[in-house]
């Protein structure tokens, strides 16, 4: 949540630091801000509420001159939206300027004590005690760096800070406890930011700052310490994979339909992960008690593998919400903790992890980001490689986890005996299917779907429905309309509709409902009785399933067919045709879809 950018080199960087925040902008656009320092003792700050494109022509951020600078996009955590709320945050002396992501939680008391010794403040965050914190512990010492230390010392909570004074110029101080900070290694420049997607356009080349650690960076060196001890710590340069045309919208109106379309490709790259790490982890999780954790998408991801690994992997694992992992789970040494995250830098899902660790577990996580908190801090880990998702809403990734953790449930099956080898290849050709299934769904379907969500788009009330795998499908394509169109909508099993939810059916409530295939009788037949039910009761149904033969039953309102495709395949494709319904949905509606109100990519705090 909210994005932190710094930008130090010998020539001008006003441009630069402002692409910088451009490039961050899905992780937070309330409000945003520049300060740079331009040779006077005063740090130059510009900022205001709203877009950075908007903000940086009413601020005039690219007439600015410096050759340092800090930067900053803001999610809102402590503090209306408003201009003074917005980072950077400056000293009373205007000599220090600092920007901040995550949560101070002594700062009330810090606030009373710097406010009594005559500090002023003008914001309502949490992150302006930091600044005046800085600025007082200067006036002692007379030295930036150890004033920053400090007064990070005397911090509580999570953060990610960078700092840039008058006092030293070239240099930008920076510093990471729980909340993700990076250095980026330039020819011409060095950078710091929350998200490599912030430098991507200027190097590949990448420093991760670890918990406890603070860094001094400059144009052409940086240095990186422990706060505790004060001694320099050595660091591995990596090579980023991602390039800036990968993050490009390439044509697409939006971020969120491009990453759509890119689903095929990223299924693939999860088919093509080796082998040999599917069958790792898939042989810890046959040793081990299996417990999955992720929060909002990858919890109901986590879902499905419940069902896969029940059905195929011979165990039926916990699925907990991150969230709540510490107040449900009791783990030991002989369990695993399997965590899923698109940006490995998950709040809950880092806290889940660290509870687990506390209690002896193993660890593992499934994720996109390379060198993210997460990568660094489980026992073993299988990297997507889904590539840069922009989009606030998670498409790809989601379908790509999936993918992988089906085939690590089908490699666990063959494992524990409970499926064969040949049984378990036959489904892997399945979803080699999908790649294909998809691109059809998306040629040939769109526009039938876009129809639908235009003329549905008055309704306020939806319900999507479906038994077994296609429940935790229901739940994740909900979870899509509420979030990019702010329609309510609410996820459950099919059979649980009667059980009260059935009251609420009227002419204004829809229901989507996942049939599964014919040849799942059982299950095909059960999904209909619920279809019967809402029927009964002059509710609108909207059926999403495979092409079978014959005509699709006439009790739905409408169908989305989806094109011939293996039965193993059907949830991954009926997740697609949801994000599209709740994509086009969000269009006729004119919300803005790559950064839902109230949304940030990557929630960083608690």
């Amino acid at each position: 949540m909210c994005g932190i950018a710094g930008v130090i080199s010998l020539g001008d960087i006003a441009e630069r630091l402002v692409q910088c925040i451009h490039n961050l902008e899905y992780r937070g656009y309330d409000s945003c801000g520049v300060a740079m320092v331009n040779g006077s003792p005063h740090i130059h700050v510009r900022k205001n509420i709203g877009a950075v494109a908007e903000v940086s022509e009413k601020e005039r951020f690219s007439s600015l001159a410096g050759h340092t600078g800090i930067a900053h996009t803001r999610w809102a955590t402590h503090g209306k939206v408003t201009r003074e709320n917005a980072h950077p945050h400056s000293s009373c002396a205007a000599d220090f300027s600092v920007t901040h992501n995550g949560i101070i939680s002594n700062h009330e008391r810090l606030r009373a004590r710097l406010t009594r010794d005559g500090h002023k403040f003008l914001s309502e965050t949490d992150t302006e005690v930091i600044v005046h914190l800085v600025e007082d512990y200067f006036m002692k010492s007379m030295s930036v760096e150890k004033a920053f230390v400090a007064a990070i010392r005397e911090l509580e909570g999570t953060y990610a800070v960078a700092m840039i004074s008058s006092h030293e110029p070239d240099r930008i101080f920076c510093v990471r406890k729980e909340s993700p900070l990076i250095i980026g290694l330039g020819t011409d420049a060095n950078y710091v930011a929350s998200d490599f997607n912030a430098f991507v356009d200027h190097t590949k080349k990448a420093v991760f700052i670890e918990d406890g650690e603070y860094a001094v960076v400059a144009h052409d060196s940086h240095s990186i310490k422990s706060i505790a001890t004060g001694e320099a710590v050595c660091r591995e340069v990596l090579e980023l994979p991602w390039d800036s045309e990968m993050a490009q919208k390439g044509g697409f109106p939006h971020y969120m339909l491009k990453e759509i379309y890119e689903q095929p490709t990223v299924v693939n790259s999860a088919l093509d992960i080796d082998e040999a790490k599917i069958e790792n982890l898939a042989r810890l999780t046959v040793e081990k008690n299996l417990v999955l954790t992720g929060v909002g998408t990858t919890f109901y991801i986590t879902q499905f593998a419940q069902y896969m690994f029940s059905i195929y992997g011979g165990a039926t694992p916990l699925a907990l919400s991150s969230d709540e992992f510490r107040h449900l789970a009791r783990m030991n040494k002989d369990s695993l903790v399997l965590a899923v995250s698109q940006s490995g830098e998950t709040y809950d899902t880092l806290t889940a992890l660290r509870v687990a660790k506390n209690q002896r577990a193993s660890t593992a996580a499934i994720v996109n980001v390379m060198g993210s908190s997460m990568a660094r801090t489980v026992d073993s880990l299988i990297l997507q490689g889904s590539g840069p998702e922009i989009c606030v809403l998670s498409t790809k990734a989601a379908l790509s986890q999936m993918i992988i953790l089906t085939r690590v449930a089908l490699e666990a099956g063959v494992l524990r005996g409970t499926i064969t080898r040949k049984e378990a290849n036959a489904r892997i050709k399945d979803l080699r299917a999908i790649p294909d299934a998809i691109e059809r769904t998306l040629n040939e379907k769109s526009g039938f779907i876009h129809t639908i969500a235009k003329a549905q788009s008055h309704i306020n009330h939806w319900l999507f429905l479906g038994r077994e795998r296609y429940y935790p499908v229901a739940r994740e394509s909900a979870l899509k309309m509420k979030e990019v169109s702010y329609v309510h909508a609410e996820g459950m099993p099919s059979g649980f509709l009667k059980h009260g939810t059935i009251a609420l059916i009227d002419e204004k409530m829809n229901s989507v409902v996942f049939m599964p295939p014919k040849e799942q009788k059982e299950l095909y037949d059960l999904s209909m009785s619920s279809v019967e039910e809402i029927r009964a009761r002059g509710g609108y149904i909207l059926g999403i399933m495979l092409e079978e033969k014959g005509k699709p039953p006439g009790v739905f309102s409408d169908v989305i067919t989806l094109p011939k495709a293996p039965s193993f395949v059907a949830p991954y494709l009926q997740m697609v045709a949801a994000q599209l319904l709740s994509y086009f949905t969000a269009v006729t509606l004119k919300r803005n879809i790559d950064r839902p109100r109230s949304l940030a990519k990557s929630v960083t705090v608690a």
